[in-house]
């Protein structure tokens, strides 16, 4: 008889602890682990065998009407190609803002509509983002980046970076040396933010 009551009270603190955690990683915390190139060198800078592993708060976008969203944030979010497929992008633009497009968008620039964000991966060489789906819905936003956590060299709170102003023009590289500087200045921060602390 002991030993069924200890059993039946075990079991419901397993069952307790298990609804808590399964609780706080849908509407709290997730860590992931970041695969794939499109985000470098913000996020797995280095070719490697180990990957980054990250913390993402889904409480800061699900406790906000606006999501608490900014420009230069990077989130994650459900593929609109793949609802089966989360990717990790940086937000570009936001509701309402114009933003210069890469191919192969089919547009020069657009302006977001409301309800829905622009978002690229930093590496435009190694990326599917809005320059191949278009605006992406804010309803497909799952979480925001905070934390770095794995490798431990860069443990720590995600930095903010520079992001580039979505409203000026993309000049293909090598026509403008001043937009050459305003690119080079932008990886370089990242690329700084990315490896410190």
């Amino acid at each position: 008889m002991q030993h069924g009551t200890r059993l039946l009270r075990n079991s419901w603190k397993v069952i307790s602890l298990a609804s808590i955690a399964v609780m706080f990683s849908q509407h709290g915390f997730t860590l992931k682990q970041i695969t794939g190139r499109s985000m470098q060198p913000t996020l797995n800078p280095e070719p490697c065998i180990w990957k980054d592993v990250v913390l993402f708060n889904r409480f800061t976008v699900f406790a906000r009407d606006d999501l608490g969203i900014k420009r230069g944030d990077i989130v994650t979010l459900r593929s609109p190609v793949n609802p089966n497929e989360t990717v990790v992008k940086r937000v570009i633009a936001l509701p309402g803002e114009t933003v210069y497009t890469l191919p192969p968008y089919p547009k020069e620039r657009i302006q977001v509509p409301e309800g829905y964000i622009w978002v690229e991966g930093d590496e435009p060489f190694w990326t599917l983002d809005s320059n191949s789906w278009g605006p992406v819905p804010l309803a497909l936003v799952d979480a925001k980046l905070t934390y770095i956590i794995w490798p431990l060299n860069r443990f720590g709170p995600l930095k903010p970076t520079k992001v580039r102003d979505p409203s000026v023009p993309r000049i293909p590289l090598g026509s403008d040396p001043a937009w050459k500087r305003q690119i080079a200045e932008i990886q370089q921060d990242q690329w700084l933010h990315g490896r410190t602390k």
